[in-house]
């Protein structure tokens, strides 16, 4: 079993940054793929950028490209998630996700889910 724990959320202009973290603990963390996603009111969870176990292989969303950065400390049990030039339709609750043994971007291949920080961007 892992835990994960997200911190970091908050209130943020618009063009403003915010750095998420997670936390893992349990069960190694070190060989697990982590994503993370988001869910905004009424609309299904999306992908927003995902890491492989070695940290050698990242995949950020289209809409996060450039903007975005997602980084893993495995001797730590961290990821991050920097976010930066925000827009108020990112406004969501986010969601940091253990994979044990597939590397992708759909929420159904992952094991482990946090409880997930708001992240509020204000126009």
């Amino acid at each position: 079993q892992v835990q994960l724990v997200e911190s970091g959320g908050g209130l943020v202009q618009a063009g403003g940054s915010l750095r998420l973290s997670c936390v893992a603990s349990g069960r190694p963390f070190s060989t697990y793929n982590m994503g993370w996603f988001r869910q905004a009111p009424g609309k299904e969870r999306e992908f927003v950028a995902r890491i492989s176990w070695t940290g050698g292989t990242i995949v950020y969303a289209d809409s996060v490209k450039g903007r975005f950065t997602i980084s893993r400390d495995s001797a730590k049990n961290m990821i991050y998630l920097e976010m930066n030039s925000l827009k108020p339709e990112e406004k969501a609750v986010y969601y940091c996700a253990a994979a044990t043994q597939y590397y992708t971007s759909l929420p159904s291949a992952y094991d482990y889910w946090g409880q997930g920080t708001q992240v509020t961007v204000s126009s």
